[in-house]
């Protein structure tokens, strides 16, 4: 709604807006872009123009709505639900995000699971049983398998330390 009001307020006619996508109907004056650009910035927001990058923002923003937003209803595997949201193939997908961001798509997957997982046991309101159902993980073996291997911690000892070692999603 945010993105929609600037672009309306600069005087630029939308088509549609989808996460991480704004297409208008025409093209856009640099005078209105800059200005567009400024107040996205503001808010913490950015143009991306180049095609590759823009599909990677894209894979990172339905990776997050599909970890944080399907509770429990992990039936669609991640590369389907993937392909079904972007209509491009996986192999593509998976090669453009691994060549820039260095890391495979799975692997920032999990990454992102174990930040929820992090910030459900500091929470400290569902059992890991619970956690691992709205994960969408086999069991809670393989859950706590997971995320040892990923921070190096049993999801108790995580949960008793004080210090809890949390990440920014941005920073993943």
């Amino acid at each position: 709604m945010v993105v929609s009001q600037i672009f309306t307020e600069a005087g630029v006619e939308i088509k549609n807006v989808q996460v991480g996508t704004v297409t208008t109907k025409d093209d856009v004056e640099s005078k209105k872009l800059e200005q567009i650009k400024m107040k996205l910035e503001q808010l913490g927001f950015e143009i991306i123009h180049d095609s590759k990058r823009r599909v990677i923002e894209q894979i990172k923003a339905i990776s997050i709505e599909y970890v944080y937003q399907h509770r429990g209803s992990h039936e669609v595997n991640f590369s389907d639900y993937l392909i079904g949201k972007l209509h491009l193939d996986y192999p593509y997908l998976s090669t453009i995000f691994s060549s820039v961001e260095g890391i495979t798509i799975e692997k920032y997957l999990i990454s992102l699971k174990i930040e929820r997982v992090k910030e459900l046991l500091v929470y400290d309101e569902k059992s890991l049983s619970e956690i691992a159902w709205e994960l969408g993980y086999s069991s809670v073996a393989h859950l706590s398998g997971q995320f040892k291997k990923v921070t190096g911690f049993t999801t108790t000892y995580f949960k008793s330390i004080k210090e809890h070692k949390r990440q920014s999603l941005n920073d993943i």
